[in-house]
C-alpha cells in the first residue's frame, strides 16, 4: 500500500497561492462547451475532476485547446453537442457527470456514461426523475437511482420538474445548467430544503457570466426563459478553490499562524469562505481582504468547541471535525447528511479516523460530535477512503505534535495534486 508518514509539527505559517477551483473549473468547463464563441479560462484546475470533464467535452465534439500556464481555449458548439453518439467514463466526478446528465439528456443523442465504482454507489435518481419529468429517456444500466447511465434523445415535453434538495446540490445545478438546451420556458421546483444553497450561488453566478439569467422565487423555484443561450464572455478567470482554503486557514488557527491564503476572500462567489467565519467563532483570529483571507490562533491560544448548522459549508465543515481535535470541549456539526453520499460516507469515515487519534466520536444521520482526547495518539494510520477531503483534513492532526502516516495519499489528485508539498511548507 502507497503512504506517506507526516512528521510531528507544532507550528503553521506562510502564505499559500490557491489551486482553482473544482465547482468553478467544471461549471466553466461545460458553460463554455455548451456556448457561442471561443472562451479563454484562466487559472483552471489542473486535477483529475476537471480533466475528466475536458476528455468528455473533446469526446462529445467540443474544441479543447491546453494554451499551457492553466490556460485553456474552449470553443462553444453554440448548443446540444455535435457528437450524438458516445461512451464517456467520468471516474468520481460528480461535479462532472451529474451535470452532463443533465445536458446530454437534452442534447438529442446516443450516450452511456460511467465512472469508478464509487460513482456507481453515489445517488443520482433523483436527476434522472427531474430529466424525465421534461420528456428524457434514461435507463440504468445497474442498480436502479445509481450510475451507469444509458441516454436516448429526448421526446420534449412539460415545463416544469420537480427535484428534491435534501441529497445533492448537484442536481438542481445540472438542471439548471442543461434547460437552456430546450429552447423553452422551463421551471424548476425545489422539493423540501435546499442544502448546500451556496453552491447553487455558484451556479447561478456562472449562468449569468455565459448571458443566462435565471429567474427564481427565492430557493423555491428557478425559471429559465425560452430565449435563454449561451454566450461566451470571451475570458473568465476561475477564482482559487474555497475548500482547498481551509486546511491551510485552519492550520493557521491550530498552529498559530499566521497564514494567509491568496485566491479567494471577500469578493468571492464562493459560500465555502464562510469556513472563516466558523474559525472565528471557535475564537481564531480572521483578516480578509477582496482576494485573500489570513488565520491566526486565538490570542488564548486554545480553540473553543461550537455546535454549528454546516448546511451552508458542507465540504469546509470537515476541516472543523479536524479543529475539534484542538478545541476545548465538545464541538457538534448538524445538516451533513450530503456527507454520507460523496466520495465516500464521510460522517463514518471521519468519525473512524478521528478515532483512531484518540478523540470520543459520535455520529448520526446528519451529524458528528467530537470531545477531544488529553493528548492525540501518536503513530495512527489514516485510512483515505480515495476521498481527497479525508487525506487533506486529517494532515492537520500532525500539527498537534503527533506523527502521522497517510495511506493512499495520491487521493488528493482529485482536486490538488500539489497538496502535502505545498502543506509541508507551511508547516513547521
Amino acid at each position: 500500500m502507497d503512504f506517506l508518514d507526516l512528521p510531528a509539527t507544532s507550528s503553521a505559517s506562510g502564505t499559500v497561492r490557491l489551486p482553482g477551483s473544482k465547482s468553478i473549473s467544471n461549471r466553466v468547463l461545460l458553460l463554455a462547451a455548451l456556448a457561442d464563441g471561443a472562451t479563454e479560462v484562466r487559472d483552471l484546475l489542473d486535477s483529475d475532476d476537471t480533466r475528466h470533464m475536458l476528455a468528455a467535452l473533446s469526446t462529445l465534439g467540443v474544441g479543447v485547446e491546453d494554451c499551457g500556464g492553466k490556460h485553456w481555449r474552449i470553443s462553444g458548439v453554440g448548443g446540444a453537442f455535435p457528437v450524438k453518439q458516445a461512451e464517456l467514463f467520468l471516474g468520481n466526478a460528480g461535479t462532472a457527470f451529474r451535470p452532463l446528465t443533465a445536458a446530454l439528456a437534452l442534447s438529442g443523442g446516443d450516450y452511456v456514461l460511467k465512472g469508478v465504482a464509487r460513482m456507481h454507489e453515489r445517488p443520482i435518481g433523483d436527476l434522472v426523475d427531474a430529466l424525465k419529468q421534461l420528456g428524457a429517456q434514461i435507463d440504468y444500466l445497474g442498480n436502479p437511482g445509481f450510475p451507469p447511465l444509458h441516454i436516448h434523445p429526448a421526446t420534449l415535453a412539460g415545463d416544469r420538474a420537480q427535484v428534491r434538495g435534501n441529497v445533492s446540490s448537484q442536481f438542481l445545478t445540472g438542471l439548471l445548467m442543461a434547460l437552456p438546451l430546450r429552447q423553452t420556458a422551463t421551471t424548476v421546483e425545489v422539493v423540501g430544503e435546499l442544502i448546500s444553497k451556496p453552491y447553487i450561488g455558484i451556479t447561478l453566478a456562472m449562468l449569468r457570466r455565459f448571458g443566462v439569467e435565471v429567474r427564481q422565487d427565492g430557493w423555491a423555484s428557478f425559471t429559465v426563459a425560452a430565449d435563454a443561450r449561451y454566450t461566451s464572455p470571451g475570458e473568465i478567470y476561475v477564482e482559487g478553490d474555497a475548500s482547498s482554503a481551509s486546511y491551510f486557514l485552519a492550520a493557521g488557527a491550530i498552529g498559530g499562524g499566521p497564514v494567509r491564503v491568496e485566491g479567494v476572500g471577500a469578493d468571492s462567489v464562493q459560500g465555502d469562505v464562510r469556513f472563516a467565519d466558523a474559525l472565528a467563532q471557535m475564537g481564531a483570529q480572521i483578516t480578509m481582504g477582496p482576494n485573500w483571507i489570513e488565520a491566526r490562533a486565538p490570542q488564548t491560544g486554545r480553540l473553543q468547541a461550537i455546535d454549528l448548522d454546516c448546511n451552508h459549508i458542507p465540504d469546509a465543515a470537515m476541516t472543523l471535525a479536524v479543529a475539534a481535535l484542538f478545541a476545548d470541549g465538545t464541538t457538534t456539526l448538524r445538516n451533513i447528511a450530503s456527507w454520507r453520499v460523496k466520495e465516500t460516507d464521510r460522517i463514518a469515515a471521519m468519525a473512524a479516523e478521528l478515532r483512531k487519534v484518540g478523540a470520543t466520536v459520535e455520529e448520526g444521520a446528519d451529524y458528528i460530535r467530537i470531545t477531544p482526547p488529553q493528548a492525540l495518539t501518536p503513530d495512527a494510520v489514516i485510512d483515505t477512503y480515495d476521498d481527497h477531503r479525508m487525506a487533506m483534513c486529517l494532515s492537520l492532526v500532525s500539527l498537534g505534535g503527533v506523527p502521522l502516516r497517510i495511506n493512499e495519499p495520491g487521493c488528493v489528485a482529485k482536486t490538488f495534486p500539489e497538496y502535502f508539498k505545498v502543506f509541508a511548507g507551511i508547516a513547521r
